[in-house]
């Protein structure tokens, strides 16, 4: 009867080992599922943060073409030639504003993709499950030589 002790308890420590490798695969299944579902959200995250810098770069290039025109027409309506003198500074002016707007948004834009990046430095939990699997087989093995 003594003999089947340690069979006993090695069969019931296999059983635990078994029982924890399988949980550790369906953990790594499910993080593997997860992970493949963040890439997809960000990915539609970056195409909707790229659709609104585009359009917002649209906008702005409008809005600074009318101003322009506006600038212009009023100084040929004033007898002032639009292409020199301060009605070309007045425009330059504008369209260097514009330009400093337009990089501003860029680093915001930059900005917010780099938030959106899942961090290569995230838990992976798998490791532990092995580890829990090894001290499960080194108390067999210590129960073994007792």
């Amino acid at each position: 009867m003594a003999q089947l002790a340690p069979i006993v308890t090695l069969a019931a420590t296999g059983a635990s080992i078994y029982s924890q490798t399988q949980e550790a695969k369906r953990q790594k299944k499910n993080a593997q599922i997860q992970q493949q579902n963040a890439q997809v959200q960000q990915a539609a995250q970056q195409q909707i943060l790229a659709a609104q810098a585009a359009q917002d770069t649209a906008e702005r290039q409008r809005a600074l073409d009318r101003s322009i025109a506006s600038a212009r027409a009023r100084s040929a309506a004033g007898g002032v030639n639009p292409n020199e003198g301060s009605a070309a500074a007045l425009t330059t002016g504008l369209q260097t504003a514009a330009q400093q707007a337009q990089n501003a948004d860029d680093v915001t834009y930059a900005a917010k993709l780099a938030a959106g990046r899942k961090s290569l430095l995230d838990q992976d939990s798998s490791l532990t499950d092995w580890v829990r699997a090894g001290q499960g087989l080194g108390r067999v093995v210590k129960s073994l030589l007792d």
